[in-house]
């Protein structure tokens, strides 16, 4: 017997020899059963060819639910010559019994009915008693019947009142993946030379028709043509559509309930979550409406058919995308959108995870019930917490879509709107706040919005726009000073984008602190501290006092952020930087990420100045690369400058280089910002060699600062690093010259680290024996101060090359072993190669840093060993130190290493005598 079919051998041949045994006189029933779209008919129709092939008589009969309500209609199909094709009347199964025995003694017959079960009931009973007889005369009796697990059980088959003995039955299972690839390689052969584009594309039909011949055969009309191209995701990329048509087939056989069940699954698919923690088969019972054991089941068995398959997390999916769109194929949106309610009550019922349940809550439609604002607004936040301002933004403008009350839609305006700075982009957002900052609202709502719209239009370029914004605002504060006064000190801070705003807006705050301090407040005063260290007007040690008073004043919460990050600004330029970390966490606590506002920037960015200033390069690039900075300006960003310093500083300066070149500077805003950059790109161009165009963009930057008042060597130390060059190409009266200004400036503000440096390059512009009394007395004094190591560094380099100048080779091989090995703890690759180079020169054979010892650890692998020691877990260091736990874990590994130690209980004796305290 030919074998057209694939995986079908032991069926055709049952049929084979069941046809032979009634061509030698004695007949049989056989059932074959299957799943719809399994190929049951086409297996009947292969055993009536080899019938008639033989000489046997075929009558067919198929079913329909069409003619399911008209008696023995599919026994009339059966015998339609005989009768003449009229359709038999009940009461004539005799007669008709008769007649079919007639056909038997002329010759075997075969009966060939299809879908039995959707025969009416009449045909079913005269079947059933004909299968009784068979075995006594010459006819073979072939029916196939729908055998599926659908939701409404089905009723009783063909074969449930006959004995076994008189029924032979087969199950037509569905194709394996190997036959079902066979199959498209025959129908759609190869379309050139990429193997393994063919191989996913014959991967994807397989999958898509979930072994089903059915749907094989139609994805394959529907595909013919399209040669080389992939198997799509969506049915609308199917011409003539024959692949969704024979899955709303499957579903139409299927029922309504299973229908139901099967479309909901696919409609929670769509979220990619369908039901989180939550058990599948519950969730879409309730949702669908459905018996949960039946729905369990259906799952089951449609996972056995090879229509759904777990995923990574054994939940039930649809094997291909393609195969769910089409399951969803015509239902109507409102009910999709029903099922997607439905789904998200049940998840919160049942205490699925927030962004899970929110996730059908979007395609919901609105709910009009308090729920579901709440779990909109929940997911925001928890997406924002988690850094992912777009899943926010998407939370966001679908919660507008339900009932609000004014207050409420303009505070999810202004959340919205500053999210959408970050996502989506700043004009987006500036409407949307635009919007929200004219809806009624309370004052200090009022004013978020204020802050929030000006720190949009400001980070825009439009700073003199975002001005009058404020003052808008501020005029409509009447009554209400505290809002007021935080709008005031928003406008100071926010002028810091232009340089002309920025000169009037602070002569307007320092005479409005002389003569209306009330109008100023705490806030909008530390500001002025701020101005005056920049500008060089007061010490460290006044502006300390300064700022701890104001702190120690009642704090309005509006301007609290205001004040604190200012705090946190000069503390950290005065070198107190235990004191600045706490007010930057202290600050960012305060801080609603989803509120844009001005201090959140300044205050990761004070951050990144702390890590630098201790000079743990390690940490520096931790800290810049913790993505919490939600900052969507244009140009470079202080933490951009302090990127590219450490990468420099850490030798990796290919990585510099791509990072500085990542920023137009003609279209960045004229902002401190820049300026810092410009520093930072000059510190690059001279690590490559470019000493031209390293001293442009210091003098660009000393230029710029000097243009905003800004002269103080706190924030920017452009006059050291720029007389460096000057004194390099022999330029050594304006290197002198610049020197020199730059220690009157750092006298005033009076900090070791700013003292000590300008001592540094005057020292070695001067030369001589003055210049080595300047050289020891800024090495004498970074040594003296705690966590000054990247000054201290250059200093004693400086130092060792100016014995190498007089000739003290003692003393210059000290300072640069010295520095070298501080170079090698700290990370700094690049002071470190230049403290060699020194070394090489005083022909001092190099003597390496220990590698094994506690002496070999990095600052980052002491402090982590050091709180390990102490009976911290890695976890806790996490936390403590704000890095992730591998990195944690890997710094520990190494100090291991270095210690030659095994076990964390081996830690405090391997440290010795220095204690288990953390440094700074």
């Amino acid at each position: 017997m030919a074998q057209p079919l694939r995986e079908r051998a032991d069926v055709l041949a049952l049929l084979a020899a069941e046809a032979e045994r009634v061509r030698g006189g004695s007949g049989r029933l056989v059932l074959l059963r299957g799943a719809t779209g399994t190929g049951r008919t086409a297996v009947l129709e292969a055993a009536a060819a080899y019938a008639e092939d033989r000489g046997i008589r075929v009558l067919r009969a198929r079913c329909s639910p069409q003619e399911t309500g008209v008696p023995l209609s599919t026994v009339g199909q059966l015998l339609a010559p005989a009768l003449g094709f009229a359709c038999p009347k009940p009461g004539e199964g005799g007669r008709l019994w008769q007649t079919l025995c007639g056909y038997a003694a002329e010759g075997p017959v075969l009966l060939a009915v299809d879908d039995i079960h959707l025969a009416d009931h009449a045909s079913r009973r005269w079947l059933v008693e004909a299968a009784r007889r068979v075995d006594r005369s010459a006819l073979l009796l072939v029916v196939t019947e729908r055998s599926q697990y659908d939701i409404d059980p089905p009723p009783a088959g063909l074969t449930h009142t006959l004995p076994p003995s008189l029924v032979r039955t087969r199950t037509i299972a569905p194709l394996g993946d190997e036959a079902a690839a066979a199959l498209v390689r025959a129908v759609r052969p190869p379309a050139g030379p990429d193997r393994t584009a063919d191989r996913v594309r014959t991967a994807d039909c397989v999958r898509a028709a979930a072994g089903s011949p059915l749907l094989l055969h139609a994805l394959l009309e529907d595909l013919h043509g399209t040669p080389g191209q992939p198997v799509p995701d969506t049915c609308a990329a199917l011409y003539p559509g024959a692949y969704p048509a024979a899955v709303a087939w499957w579903l139409e056989n299927a029922g309504p309930a299973t229908a139901e069940v099967a479309r909901t699954l696919a409609a929670l698919e769509q979220t990619r979550t369908p039901g989180g923690d939550l058990d599948p088969a519950e969730l879409l019972a309730e949702t669908a409406g459905a018996d949960p054991d039946r729905v369990t089941g259906w799952l089951t068995a449609m996972t056995r058919l090879g229509l759904l398959r777990p995923d990574a997390a054994g939940r039930p999916r649809y094997a291909h995308p393609l195969l769910r769109d089409a399951v969803l194929t015509g239902w109507p949106a409102a009910r999709r959108r029903a099922a997607h309610r439905q789904a998200a009550h049940a998840m919160l019922r049942r205490g699925a995870r927030v962004e899970t349940v929110a996730r059908q809550v979007l395609r919901a439609g609105p709910v009009g019930r308090p729920w579901a604002l709440r779990v909109l607004r929940d997911a925001a936040t928890l997406a924002v917490d988690e850094g992912r301002p777009e899943a926010a933004v998407g939370y966001l403008r679908r919660a507008l879509d339900e009932p609000l009350p004014a207050g409420l839609r303009q505070r999810l305006l202004t959340e919205l709107g500053s999210l959408e700075y970050v996502s989506a982009g700043a004009a987006s957002a500036i409407a949307r706040l635009a919007e929200a900052l004219h809806l009624p609202a309370e004052p200090r709502d009022r004013v978020r919005t204020a802050v929030a719209l000006g720190t949009a239009l400001a980070g825009h370029g439009e700073v003199r726009t975002a001005l009058r914004v404020l003052r808008r605002a501020e005029g409509g504060l009447a009554g209400h000073p505290e809002p007021a006064r935080t709008v005031r000190t928003a406008s100071a801070l926010l002028s810091d984008h232009d340089q002309g705003q920025r000169q009037e807006t602070y002569r307007w705050l320092r005479e409005a602190a002389e003569h209306s301090p009330d109008q100023v407040g705490p806030a909008g005063q530390a500001l002025l501290v701020r101005y005056a260290a920049t500008a060089g007007l007061i010490p460290a040690r006044d502006a300390m006092e300064r700022i701890r008073a104001l702190l120690a004043e009642p704090a309005d919460p509006l301007a609290e952020p205001f004040l604190l990050g200012t705090a946190a600004a000069v503390a950290q330029w005065a070198d107190e930087l235990g004191e600045a970390e706490r007010l930057v966490e202290r600050g960012l606590a305060l801080h609603r990420r989803s509120l844009l506002h001005p201090m959140h920037h300044a205050l990761v960015s004070t951050r990144a100045d702390i890590a630098a200033a201790r000079g743990d390069l390690h940490r520096l690039l931790e800290v810049l690369a913790d993505g919490t900075d939600l900052r969507a300006a244009p140009g470079p960003s202080n933490t951009d400058a302090h990127r590219v310093l450490a990468l420099v500083h850490t030798g990796r300066l290919a990585e510099a280089r791509r990072a500085a070149d990542g920023f137009d500077l003609s279209r960045a805003p004229d902002h401190w910002e820049l300026n810092r950059f410009l520093y930072a790109r000059g510190v690059l161009r001279a690590a490559e060699g470019d000493p031209t165009g390293a001293l442009h963009d210091f003098l660009e930057c000393g230029r710029r600062q000097a243009a905003r008042d800004v002269v103080s060597p706190v924030v920017t130390p452009w006059r050291t690093a720029a007389a460096e060059l000057q004194l390099a190409a022999g330029l050594t009266r304006e290197a002198v010259a610049l020197a020199e200004e730059e220690l009157r400036l750092a006298r005033v503000w009076d900090t070791p680290r700013t003292v000590g440096r300008a001592l540094r390059v005057l020292g070695a512009a001067t030369g001589g024996r003055r210049g080595l009394d300047l050289a020891a007395e800024a090495v004498r004094m970074l040594r003296a101060a705690p966590g000054t190591d990247l000054e201290l560094i250059p200093a004693l380099i400086a130092q060792g090359r100016q014995f190498l100048a007089v000739r003290e080779l003692s003393h210059a091989r000290d300072a640069l072993r010295e520095a070298a090995e501080r170079a090698e703890r700290t990370g700094a690759v690049r002071w470190a190669a230049l403290a060699g180079a020194a070394l090489r020169e005083s022909g001092a054979r190099r003597t390496a840093v220990p590698g094994t010892g506690s002496d070999a650890l990095t600052v980052s692998e002491r402090r982590i060993a050091r709180l390990a020691a102490d009976g911290r877990t890695n976890a806790e260091i996490a936390d403590l130190l704000h890095l992730a736990r591998r990195t944690v874990e890997t710094h520990l590994t190494s100090a291991y290493r270095k210690l030659r130690i095994r076990r964390r209980a081996e830690l405090r004796d391997a440290l010795g005598r220095e204690g288990t305290a953390v440094p700074g």
